[in-house]
């Protein structure tokens, strides 16, 4: 027996669209598109571009929900694209738009820099006082899978800027850090190796930063890798509040000698050049 074929449904996309050279303000343009189960936003964008328009502009690379390169405004929420099924959203219309709060570049594609620039500025990078025993490690710092877990989720982010676009302090203050810099600020202070949390909790704390923060929450609800920026961001908040009276207890890690009789896994070894 011939496998019965899914029919596929007929959906208006809506597809809001600038270009700096040609418009003086953005528009919305209509396409119809042919849905098959399974079929996800970005999928129909590659659809349409390759059969409707090829003046479409958008980002993407991963296809997998890994890269957070195709993230966007998904009939009025920010999501991934790659990562989204059309039939899990609309049966009959879908609106997409760029991601807000950022600046416009063209068509889909948000200018995603400014957040990069941020999170190059908070220092998001293990540092400690023993600097020649970070350059030249002679011993293990010690963390234990208590200490892990206290920040293992905030290591989840891809820096798809959706939690940005959903966050209504960015929406009215243009200074504010956002809620990806401020969670992942949070990871690194969290981590027991790291010696760095006073100079960061000093650029957090600064004026326009955390304590702007009202917790809304949208951050964490539409994130596509289930990190909880706005529990981040409170934790942060709660942790400089005990600081600043010096209740805080947070205590660097120490260097750890492996044990004597300790042993690693075997190192696993690369196969052999077929070529």
């Amino acid at each position: 027996m011939e496998k019965e074929t899914e029919k596929a449904n007929s959906i208006t996309v809506y597809i809001r669209r600038f270009d700096p050279e040609k418009d003086a303000a953005p528009r919305q343009q209509q396409y119809t598109l042919q849905v098959e189960k399974g079929m996800t936003v970005l999928d129909g964008l590659h659809m349409i571009k390759q059969t409707q328009d090829p003046t479409i502009n958008f980002r993407f690379s991963c296809r997998m929900g890994v890269c957070g390169s195709c993230g966007m405004m998904i009939n009025g929420v920010p999501a991934l694209s790659c990562n989204t099924q059309i039939l899990d959203v609309t049966t009959t219309a879908l609106t997409l738009a760029p991601l807000p709060n950022f600046k416009l570049i063209k068509d889909l594609v948000a200018d995603l820099v400014p957040m990069f620039g941020v999170l190059k500025g908070l220092q998001l990078h293990i540092r400690r006082n023993d600097v020649e025993e970070m350059e030249k490690p002679t011993y293990e710092y010690y963390q234990t899978p208590h200490q892990l877990e206290e920040f293992l989720q905030f290591t989840y982010c891809i820096k798809c800027g959706c939690c940005m676009a959903a966050c209504p302090t960015m929406a009215t203050d243009r200074e504010y850090p956002g809620p990806a810099p401020l969670a992942q600020a949070y990871r690194y202070n969290a981590d027991s190796r790291d010696d760095a949390r006073d100079a960061r909790g000093d650029l957090v704390a600064a004026s326009h930063g955390i304590f702007s923060c009202h917790y809304a929450g949208e951050c964490s609800n539409v994130c596509p890798k289930g990190v909880d920026p706005a529990r981040a961001i409170q934790l942060m908040k709660k942790d400089l509040v005990l600081s600043y009276f010096g209740l805080a207890k947070h205590k660097c890690a120490h260097l750890h000698k492996k044990p004597d009789k300790a042993t690693y896994k075997a190192k696993i070894e690369a196969p052999p050049h077929t070529v």
